[in-house]
């Protein structure tokens, strides 16, 4: 037997992901029943409903699995960039597209079928910024090569945002969990965790007043956090414990002397003192980093004055740069307006249809809610509360055990990949998959806000199951191909 030759690829291939997936798209095609069910339909299977439609679809997603694995895994490292610039080619060509959906220029109708080439662009990107980051000397921590696998992620997500699908291009910032796993600084992750909390923080309680003083909650509480997250960067980067526990004192005691004072003596908005210490701080730092030319004290002073000016721009960004709905979405889910009959109606009768589920759930093709259609989209996005209503909560939990297990699964995987070009790939799936699974459940729990991306392999449609497929049957494939011995 010659030595770079597996006996069957059926000895290779990881069969408990295989049976996950398997296990998925079962208990999604339940779903899909039961969320497009009609009272008085006879036949579930018939091609004119949904339930039989996906039927073909989960067909048409196994054989296109199955076609993946007799596929030569080196193919998919020889041809990452050529795959990669065919699907920004065709992500370009679909801006121009004619046909608009719900408002999006995102897909290709060709005949009867429907097609998402965004959804296929996922498992290209993933494959192009593993090629580049597997290549030899490539460091995360070079701003060259770091801008560039930036450039790799980055350019399909403008061309998806183009096409007004800002959904599925948020999408592509799950990318930035495989760059941490392998050396981008984590000052990086924690800036975006920062902004996050920036915004909704600021936003949320702008307009909410401190006792009863002159002083905004949301402003006071972020100019607050800047500066103790300022203190402990320089505790964490600078290693100067004596400087971040000072900062940290002074920024509280400062703060609470003049609450104090505004409370008891002259009311007054305290935010222009925490002002005058944020100005007192980057002064600092801007001393110390020419004092002892060490560089991290810049790029601290870097994160203070962005912290600061995202902040202070939030503000113009909700109000004048994002469309309408999307301003009303935000402010639904920060709890700022319910419009239970406009932009919030979706989640509201998602939470009822998930909350009459109970324990045990109504049972299959008994949903209420869902039968009567009461959830917009809800064998689409919307599609897990179809399965808290009819399973309850044990179906759910089982579900996002099902999920957590596939995530478990690809960790494992990707962390016995004898090449980066295999690890990096597994990181980019699983990463995918976790930022799908996360925002799609938290969306219809209204604990994230509502983007419109699919649950996976639960969501009813060709494009989002074979792209989902596809990209997890690549990693398989490159999996099942790690013990090659090659000539």
């Amino acid at each position: 037997m010659e030595p770079d030759r597996q006996p069957s690829i059926l000895k290779s291939i990881d069969w408990w992901t295989v049976a996950i997936y398997l296990a998925l798209l079962i208990f999604g095609w339940i779903s899909v029943c039961g969320a497009s069910y009609t009272y008085g339909d006879t036949d579930i299977f018939s091609l004119s409903t949904r339930s039989g439609m996906q039927i073909i679809w989960i067909g048409t997603a196994i054989t296109i699995g199955f076609v993946i694995m007799m596929i030569d895994d080196r193919f998919f490292d020889t041809y990452a960039y050529i795959i990669y610039a065919a699907f920004l080619l065709l992500l370009f060509i679909t801006i121009f597209n004619p046909h608009e959906i719900h408002g999006s220029r995102s897909w290709l109708v060709l005949g009867p079928l429907r097609l998402q080439p965004a959804e296929f662009a996922k498992f290209a990107t993933a494959l192009a910024v593993a090629k580049l980051m597997s290549t030899y000397g490539f460091n995360l921590h070079n701003r060259k090569h770091f801008a560039a696998a930036l450039a790799v992620v980055l350019t399909p997500m403008l061309f998806i945002v183009a096409q007004r699908e800002t959904g599925s291009a948020l999408v592509y910032l799950s990318f930035f969990l495989m760059f941490y796993r392998e050396g981008m600084p984590g000052g990086i992750l924690f800036t975006g965790v920062a902004m996050v909390i920036y915004f909704v923080v600021g936003i949320k309680f702008e307009n909410t007043m401190l006792w009863d003083l002159h002083t905004s909650v949301g402003k006071s509480v972020v100019l607050l956090l800047v500066q103790l997250f300022t203190a402990g960067l320089i505790y964490n980067y600078c290693h100067n414990k004596r400087q971040a526990w000072g900062i940290a004192g002074y920024s509280i005691g400062i703060t609470a002397i003049f609450m104090l004072f505004s409370q008891f003596v002259i009311p007054f908005d305290v935010v222009w003192v925490q002002l005058v210490i944020c100005a007192g701080l980057l002064a600092y730092l801007a001393y110390e980093g020419l004092r002892t030319r060490y560089a991290r004290y810049f790029y601290i002073l870097a994160f203070t004055v962005g912290s600061i000016a995202f902040f202070y721009s939030a503000d113009y960004v909700l109000n004048d740069v994002l469309e309408p709905h999307q301003r009303v979405r935000i402010n639904v889910l920060l709890g700022l307006d319910e419009d239970l009959a406009g932009a919030g109606y979706n989640v509201h009768q998602s939470k009822i249809a998930i909350g009459s589920g109970g324990l045990k759930g109504k049972g299959f093709l008994n949903g209420t809610q869902t039968k009567l259609k009461f959830v917009p989209e809800q064998d689409t996005d919307f599609i897990f509360c179809t399965v808290g209503e009819e399973e309850g909560f044990l179906g759910s939990a089982g579900v996002l055990l099902l999920f957590l297990a596939l995530i478990l699964r690809l960790i494992h995987l990707a962390e016995r990949q004898p090449f980066k070009f295999g690890r990096i790939y597994g990181y980019c799936v699983l990463s995918i998959f976790l930022f799908h699974v996360f925002i799609n459940v938290g969306m219809v729990l209204g604990l994230t806000p509502v983007i419109g991306i699919p649950l996976p392999f639960f969501s009813y449609g060709g494009s989002s199951l074979w792209g989902f497929t596809i990209l997890l049957f690549i990693f398989l494939r490159m999996d099942a191909g790690r013990n090659l011995v090659r000539s």
